[in-house]
């Protein structure tokens, strides 16, 4: 078993107590009290390099980064410093993440949120948009075979910008099939952890020029983020580097002067 396939079991797990506890309905209910979501394209598509800014306090390779007491002063600091969106980990197990958090940071900014999460059903993307996320998360190696559609039907149908996430040249030609929009290569093989910072550069190439590449895991700071914005990338999502920093807004800036 494979440490995705660990982690969608609790998931799984962790969701089923959830949807004990609100109903559909209920989400449905919050959904129609809120804004209408925020569309973060037209700044992922405008000339430069875009950051998506993590709240993220651990990972399954990294164990612990950050205590991160208080997310939303945190995603504060990223839009201070220009972040293009932020990402919120809601995942209780591996990452120590939540939906409380993502409530959080979506009562303290305007700037467009992601949920960041192993999204396997329609409840899911119900419990994003009802607090207060923008966009989702959609990893392809999660979702065989019409899974994947299914649930991007259902995150558009709620006004969601969808992050299809891939790691290989397979998974890169379903994200281009589906029509997403916004496609994510991921350095890190979520099966194994283990980075390869070529990943990018030669899965970019299918990517249609219509399309907009993310680049994700493996950024450590200006460097990385320089060289994935040459291979073609419009935007990087970065988190480790930033929780780390001891100036999150600064360093937003100085991967956002890129070029």
């Amino acid at each position: 078993m494979s440490v995705l396939d660990e982690i969608v079991i609790g998931v799984r797990e962790d969701l089923a107590q959830r949807m004990t506890q609100v109903s559909l309905e209920q989400l449905r209910e919050q959904i129609s009290q809120i804004d209408a979501p925020r569309d973060p394209m037209p700044q992922f598509r405008s000339p430069g390099l875009s950051v998506i800014a993590e709240v993220k306090r651990r990972s399954p390779s990294k164990g612990d980064l950050a205590s991160i007491v208080d997310p939303a002063a945190l995603a504060v600091h990223y839009a201070g410093g220009g972040a293009a969106a932020i990402s919120v980990l809601t995942e209780q197990r591996r990452f120590n993440g939540s939906l409380a958090d993502l409530r959080a940071v979506r009562a303290a900014v305007d700037t467009p949120l992601l949920r960041k999460d192993f999204i396997v059903e329609d409840y899911q993307l119900f419990e994003a948009r009802a607090a207060g996320a923008d966009f989702a998360l959609l990893i392809v190696a999660s979702l065989p075979g019409d899974r994947l559609d299914h649930l991007y039907a259902t995150a558009t149908s709620l006004g969601l910008t969808v992050l299809v996430e891939v790691h290989d040249e397979v998974e890169t030609e379903r994200a281009v099939a589906l029509g997403a929009e916004l496609i994510g290569v991921n350095a890190r093989n979520l099966k194994t952890l283990q980075v390869d910072p070529d990943t990018f550069g030669r899965l970019v190439q299918g990517i249609p020029a219509d399309r907009v590449p993310v680049a994700e895991s493996g950024i450590s700071g200006v460097e990385d983020a320089a060289r994935y914005f040459n291979e073609g990338a419009k935007v990087i999502l970065v988190g480790e580097a930033l929780v780390k920093d001891g100036d999150p807004a600064g360093a937003v800036r100085a991967l956002r002067g890129v070029s």
